[in-house]
């Protein structure tokens, strides 16, 4: 059932789930991977090398303080990097395989909604850089010299006090950002590419369905950082499994959390 309004854009009902519900989409997630592999480890082999090309690229400019701030800006970027695996899922949900170029060309991406979707996330993510440089700044204010290679700031994150208050901060600091990414994000993409609504319908269901579920949707937010910091730490390989399976996993959490109108169950 949708409810109706007499005037502006209707806005779906949101169901409500249980903390099982995360697991479950993973599971699922996995099974669609597995039913389209080829073309899904494709799409994370292509994230993978990107992702790597980002990295050495920032590596080789000496900024090695940016690849940290890259790595932890990625998740909140990623549920747009992911549209091809949406587009998977809704293939898979109606017994059709998808193909590598299906994914990686959806033609209902590249609609105006999506793309104010996207720059509003670009928005989030630049002001995340703000943030994590600040916070940067000020743990390295009494701190003699700069950190030019990802072992020196390692080293200096866990193995000083100024470092341990920097981690601290910053995890912190990007855990509201995030929350604040995840909440906008989660649904609605996957909602823009699903039906015709526009971006400000899709932002509002995207945060009804997290407030209406908070405990079960931190849990999936959880769940999809740390999946996500794990296949980062292997260099970006790990994505080219994990990335997939969270993206298939993504589009059946929002064919779950969203009633649609020509559906039942």
């Amino acid at each position: 059932m949708q409810a109706q309004t007499n005037s502006g854009p209707s806005l779906p009902d949101i169901r409500e789930i249980s903390c099982a519900d995360p697991l479950r989409w993973l599971a699922g997630g996995w099974t669609d991977f597995q039913k389209a592999l080829l073309p899904c480890l494709a799409y994370g082999g292509v994230l993978a090398i990107v992702s790597l090309g980002f990295v050495f690229a920032i590596l080789y400019s000496g900024a090695a303080s940016w690849v940290m701030v890259f790595l932890g800006g990625f998740i909140f970027v990623a549920p747009m990097i992911a549209m091809g695996l949406y587009e998977a899922g809704r293939k898979l949900e109606t017994g059709q395989t998808p193909d590598l170029m299906q994914m990686l060309f959806v033609k209902t991406a590249a609609k105006r909604d999506l793309a104010y979707l996207g720059l509003a996330l670009l928005v989030i993510y630049f002001f995340w850089t703000r943030m994590a440089q600040l916070v940067y700044a000020l743990a390295m204010s009494n701190v003699f010299g700069v950190h030019k290679t990802v072992p020196e700031i390692l080293e200096f994150m866990l193995t000083t006090e100024a470092g341990w208050n920097m981690a601290a901060t910053g995890t912190i600091v990007g855990a509201v950002i995030g929350l604040i990414a995840f909440s906008l994000i989660v649904v609605s993409a996957p909602m823009l590419l699903d039906r015709q609504a526009d971006v400000f319908v899709a932002t509002v269901t995207s945060v009804r369905s997290v407030a209406k579920n908070p405990v079960p949707m931190i849990l999936w937010a959880v769940i999809i950082a740390v999946l996500t910091s794990l296949g980062l730490a292997t260099l970006g390989l790990g994505l080219i499994i994990i990335f997939p399976v969270i993206g298939l996993a993504s589009w059946r959490a929002y064919r779950t959390l969203v009633v649609s109108p020509d559906r039942t169950g």
